[in-house]
């Protein structure tokens, strides 16, 4: 009886690890529409180009290398198909899970650097941060290792749940390099150091990227729990996925009231952004708040992102 009690969790809690995984696999399918929305039409192919072929560097490379330097999961995930005695889950469900995280990191630094880096340039970078930096630092966060073999980033109570840091920081790091490198789009600053307005050529289709990225977003967090075959942590998952809805719809509303606030009308794209902002706000701890403080936390995420794009 035991056994087979053992034998049901570890097959939902590897079922449940293969569907957060592939909810959150289905947020490259946001990023994708996401950016081509909101870049000028001449560029959509280019855009498209980019995010399918860095999925496909991030599974490789994570496959090859980066699965190893992060978790020791072996190079090439050499012996992954073997069932360790104590295992909860199968090894090669976790690997999908954290596949899928490679390439959302990746994902941001796509968009970033849109309209202003050459699509070979991007891939070779991109085989260098999923199969090099994201793998490395990601060994210093969820897997503990230490920093240099100097100190562990526990040690200076470091922690996040679901990858605010690991996984949007350090692509947003990775992108704000850069961007420092490449300079502003083509038009977007005049002579005279005043901006320009680049306004997405289709909007509907960047609304339908936010909404995929909202929807895999409850991959992205509640996956992040790691388990689902007891109460505890079913009722865990779901809280996170409250917490994570109350988050996005708090962005929305603070983006959409600040903008009609200071420029008398609302944007669209404001409104998008606010969405984002309150998922990213809510993936460092959304395990703990109460739904109410889930929702102000998204919403500070809509104020700051509405400032730091005006």
């Amino acid at each position: 009886m035991e056994n087979t009690i053992l034998e049901m969790q570890f097959a939902i809690d590897t079922f449940y690890f293969l569907v957060m995984g592939a909810l959150v696999m289905w947020m490259a399918a946001g990023f994708t529409m996401l950016e081509a929305g909101l870049v000028r039409s001449k560029n959509t192919t280019a855009i498209l180009t980019k995010n399918i072929g860095l999925f496909a560097i991030s599974c490789t490379m994570y496959m090859v290398y980066g699965y190893e330097v992060m978790y020791g999961g072996g190079v090439m995930l050499e012996g992954i198909e073997v069932i360790a005695k104590d295992a909860t889950y199968a090894a090669p469900s976790d690997f999908f899970f954290q596949v899928v995280f490679v390439a959302t990191a990746m994902s941001i630094v796509s968009g970033a650097v849109a309209e202003r880096m050459k699509i070979f340039s991007f891939f070779i970078f991109a085989i260098v941060f999923t199969g090099i930096i994201y793998p490395m630092e990601g060994s210093w966060t969820w897997n503990g290792a230490s920093v240099f073999g100097l100190y562990t980033l526990g040690d200076l109570g470091f922690s996040d749940f679901a990858g605010s840091g690991i996984v949007h920081m350090a692509g947003a790091a990775a992108a704000i390099a850069g961007v420092i490198v490449l300079g502003a789009r083509k038009g977007k600053y005049n002579k005279d150091g005043s901006s320009n307005a680049i306004p997405g050529a289709n909007l509907p289709l960047a609304t339908l990227g936010t909404f995929i990225l909202w929807l895999g977003w409850f991959g992205f967090n509640g996956g992040s729990v790691l388990a689902m075959a007891s109460k505890e942590s079913a009722n865990a998952v779901a809280m996170v996925f409250l917490n994570t809805n109350a988050a996005a719809a708090g962005g929305v509303i603070a983006a959409i009231i600040l903008v009609k606030l200071l420029w008398g009308k609302v944007d669209l794209s404001m409104a998008l952004n606010g969405a984002l902002a309150g998922l990213v706000a809510i993936t460092a701890g959304p395990d703990t708040p109460t739904a109410l403080e889930a929702t102000l936390i998204g919403a500070v995420g809509g104020v700051i992102v509405v400032f730091s794009i005006s």
